[in-house]
């Protein structure tokens, strides 16, 4: 496994332990940044409102008002189902006194239907002028790139 896998995958792990990993749609992750021996990425999150449970400790989180107040039973085509649209970012120290340290933040900016979710992530990825696709990943290929859960 190469240091992009690892750090995509603990990004997830990170991601997947704010979020219920079960109530996740899909993730786009766009380019990491490799600047001034930091890493930094962006991960925009949809998950299924109503199923995701957030979990509260001492790093940054937030749900909007709007999807905390949605009803969870989802009707309609899928694509029009109302998701809650997260923001996540990481930051990798890679060099220097402090390589390894990680930071991590997730905040809820929207909610909207899945068409409304791409047609955000390309408009990041217009306003960023990266030419790299970012990576989709649906909620099973999140799931299986988690670690198995502890038994303990």
């Amino acid at each position: 496994m190469n240091p992009t896998d690892t750090t995509r995958d603990r990004f997830l792990a990170a991601v997947a332990a704010k979020v219920d990993a079960a109530a996740i749609a899909e993730v786009h992750l766009f380019q990491p940044i490799k600047q001034g021996g930091l890493e930094s990425g962006v991960a925009v999150v949809a998950v299924h409102e109503g199923l995701a449970q957030p979990v509260n400790n001492d790093e940054s989180d937030s749900r909007s008002e709007s999807a905390e107040h949605q009803s969870g039973s989802p009707r309609g085509p899928a694509e029009n189902r109302r998701l809650a649209v997260y923001t996540a970012q990481y930051r990798l120290t890679l060099k220097g006194p402090e390589r390894g340290k990680w930071e991590f933040s997730i905040k809820a900016d929207a909610d909207a239907p899945l068409v409304t979710v791409d047609a955000v992530v390309r408009g990041v990825q217009r306003r960023v002028a990266d030419a790299v696709e970012p990576v989709r990943l649906s909620g099973a290929d999140v799931r299986a790139a988690l670690p198995p859960p502890s038994l303990g």
